[in-house]
């Protein structure tokens, strides 16, 4: 059992003060307010719910700051995919695990306590199989257990190059799979996680999109879901949009929410091109909205229709995707900046009056523990303890009211406010620091210097 003693907490009920509560077995058994510390406590400043990172392909940490350069002609995201598949086509497992192991740090550092790891890189370069079919899974797991990071893991279903069952090409033949090739993955990636990674860790499904699945593939997928968390990338592109309208006849929000059960469980990514009705509809299905927008931001994506989703009391978490920049600050302050950007106005997202900050910190961290499948985003007895700690004495913060805390955190602060994070107990950041920090950047060092001398 540890014990953790804040001057100041976020609990669901409001702001408090002098904290005092009990973690075992990985979650909250016990809070006290008005609390005097004792000895053994570790003692913080301000506690707050961590966040979970509910979308990252994580391979493409090792590739920020490799794409901003204008070649000839108009780039895109669709030219940036094919400079990722080119520098996907050379990573070996062990630069893999690495990088992995790179970007699960980070986020911990951020004040992330977990990932939604949306995993496509399943095969050798060309396609084929490795000896083991989870080799890059196990890559994950490894670097998730090196960082502390807690792991809701999720193999991509990618059968086919776009929509109307285009044929795989190029970088892409390392995410192939039939839903039976695909199942047996998955029943042993599930194996493997209960055996070897902690008991909050599981292990969901992800038909990547309509584009790279079919609706046959998608019905008989869902059948292996087992009541785990359904991630799927929806509407991000114009040309995807009128890509699934032509073959579908709808939209793709528009056809999901008609033939696929959507529900709490699933996670929407994206979704920036959507209508009115669409919109409605997902916030009333009860499914999250899985929100990355600096990535959103850096491809052109686009931005979500925030404002009309959260009227509709929509559920959303955020995620770092490309991981060009990870950042739990910004991320949700380019998702307001984007709803201010186009509709010319301030303080968009929050309905009625209140606290932005708010409104975006407490969303997203109830959100992305929904998203990820765990007892998580709220400090309560219970809960898993996913906490995080930041430090009011910040220039930053250090003039703000408690209740301003999180409007100060969200738009004001950089990326030094975090002191400690706690993943289902686990005290993996101290003093803000990773307590593997060293030995992990090492290891991506050297992995990443393999990997630009291969290409």
């Amino acid at each position: 059992m540890q014990t953790i003693f804040a001057q100041r907490a976020r609990l669901p009920q409001g702001w408090a003060e002098n904290l005092r509560l009990t973690v075992e077995n990985g979650r909250i058994c016990s809070t006290e307010t008005a609390a005097e510390p004792q000895a053994g406590d570790a003692r913080v400043d301000v506690l707050l719910p961590s966040l979970g990172n509910l979308h990252s392909h994580s391979f493409q940490r090792a590739m920020a700051g490799m794409t901003e350069y204008r070649a000839a002609g108009k780039d895109s995201f669709w030219t940036w995919r094919e400079l990722m598949y080119r520098f996907m086509d050379r990573i070996t497992p062990e630069q893999y695990e690495a990088i992995a192991a790179l970007v699960f740090m980070e986020m911990l550092e951020a004040g992330y306590a977990s990932v939604g790891e949306f995993h496509y890189v399943h095969h050798q370069p060309g396609g084929a199989p490795f000896e083991s079919l989870t080799e890059l899974s196990e890559r994950v797991f490894a670097a998730a257990s090196e960082t502390g990071i807690g792991l809701t893991h999720l193999p991509v279903l990618y059968t086919y190059g776009g929509a109307a069952k285009q044929a795989l090409n190029g970088g892409q033949k390392r995410f192939g799979n039939s839903v039976a090739e695909f199942s047996n993955l998955v029943t042993r990636a599930r194996g493997l996680a209960a055996r070897d990674l902690p008991e909050d860790a599981s292990v969901g499904i992800a038909p990547h999109s309509l584009r790279a699945t079919c609706p046959e593939d998608l019905a008989e997928v869902l059948r292996i879901q087992d009541g785990l968390p359904v991630h799927i990338h929806i509407a991000e592109q114009p040309k995807e949009v009128a890509d699934i309208c032509d073959w579908l006849g709808a939209r793709p929000v528009e056809w999901l929410l008609a033939n696929a059960p959507v529900d709490g469980k699933w996670c929407l990514i994206h979704a920036t091109h959507m209508t009115s009705a669409e919109t409605i509809g997902m916030a009333r299905s009860g499914a999250v909205a899985g929100l990355c927008p600096i990535t959103e931001a850096n491809l052109g994506d686009g931005p979500f229709n925030g404002v009309e989703y959260l009227a509709q009391d929509g559920a959303f978490g955020v995620g770092s995707d490309s991981n060009v920049r990870i950042s739990l600050p910004e991320e949700l302050r380019t998702l307001e900046y984007s709803q201010r950007l186009r509709d010319l106005a301030r303080n968009v997202l929050v309905p009625g009056e209140g606290s932005v900050g708010e409104t975006l910190y407490l969303g997203a961290a109830k959100g992305g523990a929904q998203a990820l499948g765990r007892d998580a985003g709220r400090i309560e007895q219970g809960a898993l303890a996913d906490l995080v700690a930041i430090d009011s004495s910040a220039p930053a913060l250090c003039a703000l009211k408690p209740e301003q805390l999180l409007d100060g955190l969200c738009f004001a602060a950089g990326d030094d406010t975090v002191t400690d994070v706690w993943s289902a107990g686990r005290h993996v950041v101290q003093q803000g620091r990773h307590i593997a920090r060293d030995s992990v950047v090492a290891g991506y060092k050297t992995a990443v210097k393999e990997l630009l001398n291969s290409l």
